[in-house]
């Protein structure tokens, strides 16, 4: 079965912030993607990916090793 593609308030209720969010993330920090019209989808496998790699992490955030 494929992957269904959710919108921005489904992304944002999976991560448990605000669509102003998402959208900057969109923009700022390369929140996986794609924009399909007006509309913009993600696949939760891939937002779950970023996540996991540090995307959603504050810039003047450390790491669990003190980097």
């Amino acid at each position: 079965m494929t992957e269904p593609w959710l919108s921005v308030e489904q992304i944002a209720e999976h991560l448990g912030v605000t669509r102003d969010s998402i959208y900057r993330w969109i923009d700022a920090k390369g929140l996986p993607a794609n924009k399909i019209g007006r509309l913009w989808k993600f696949k939760v496998s891939e937002v779950d990916d970023w996540v996991r790699r540090g995307g959603a992490r504050d810039d003047g955030a450390r790491t669990r090793d003190g980097d």
